[in-house]
């Protein structure tokens, strides 16, 4: 495969969080997780990269993360708005949408505040070469838990090796009923260009029947649809990789002494980019 591009949906509003928490250092050498997302990809084989931003946080985005990452692969920008009518943007499948003039090649999604690991980039990076197909990687709930509150989780039916479907859980604690070995979905999608048709359609639809002040219109929910209406298949690919994030603001402690412990490891360098 020639070509591929990362997307990192970065327009998050952090509200748990209580500030921009894509900006928040947690390497060795003051990286923010995005950089570790952007390192496993380009070794991964991933050749370019856009940043779905808020136009507002721009300035500070380049100056923390994306003028450095841009010095050792390609980076684009795409912005996601707050209409006057909403608090927040209309989601992730809208956060999507706004690449559509940047991205000509397969991709992959994933969320800038979130630590996906080497492995699961390389899964993506493997279930891209089949044009025909999508993919999902997927980790295993026990691996995504936060230690400070409950997490939204994508809850995936899976069926001889492709999705079937996608059931969110809103507020998933470390005491839940559900099997630990359940694969959730960390939004990691990889998708072809052929998708931004249907975005626009279902996007429209959305509009025309949602509460448009206050429903979101997620990516997994256009997937969701394709596979049910028969347009396209799911490749799943799980990954027994710990996910790190940063949900509440108390994760970053966690955050950062993982990190730590596998620059000691040598999995990555104490400077990522240097």
């Amino acid at each position: 495969m020639a070509n591929a591009t990362l997307v990192v949906m970065a327009a998050g509003m952090g509200s748990r969080f209580g500030g921009c928490k894509q900006l928040e250092p947690v390497g060795t050498a003051g990286e923010v997780l995005l950089d570790y997302s952007v390192y496993d990809a380009k070794r991964a084989g991933f050749d370019k990269v856009v940043f779905i931003i808020k136009e507002e946080i721009e300035k500070d985005f380049k100056e923390i993360a994306g003028d450095r990452i841009a010095r050792n692969i390609e980076v684009e920008y795409a912005y996601q708005t707050i209409p006057s009518h909403r608090k927040k943007p209309y989601g992730t499948g809208d956060a999507i949408l706004t690449t559509k003039n940047l991205v000509d090649t397969p991709f992959v999604v994933i969320n800038a505040d979130d630590f996906y690991g080497h492995d699961a980039f390389v899964k993506a990076y493997e279930g891209l070469k089949n044009k025909d197909e999508y993919c999902m990687v997927g980790y295993r709930l026990k691996n995504t838990l936060s230690d400070n509150g409950s997490v939204a989780r994508g809850v995936c039916s899976i069926k001889d090796g492709y999705l079937a479907g996608v059931t969110e859980h809103t507020a998933i604690t470390k005491d839940t009923d559900l099997d630990p070995d359940t694969i959730v979905s960390m939004n990691m999608w990889g998708i072809h260009p052929d998708i931004f048709p249907e975005l626009e359609a279902q996007f429209a639809q959305f509009l025309a029947t949602a509460n448009i002040e206050k429903d979101e219109f997620y990516i997994p929910m256009v997937i969701d649809k394709m596979i049910k209406d028969g347009k396209k298949q799911v490749r799943m690919y799980d990954t027994s990789a710990v996910w790190y994030g940063m949900t509440y603001r108390e994760d970053k402690e966690k955050v950062m002494n993982a990190i730590k412990g596998m620059v000691e490891e040598g999995i990555y360098p104490k400077e990522l980019w240097s």
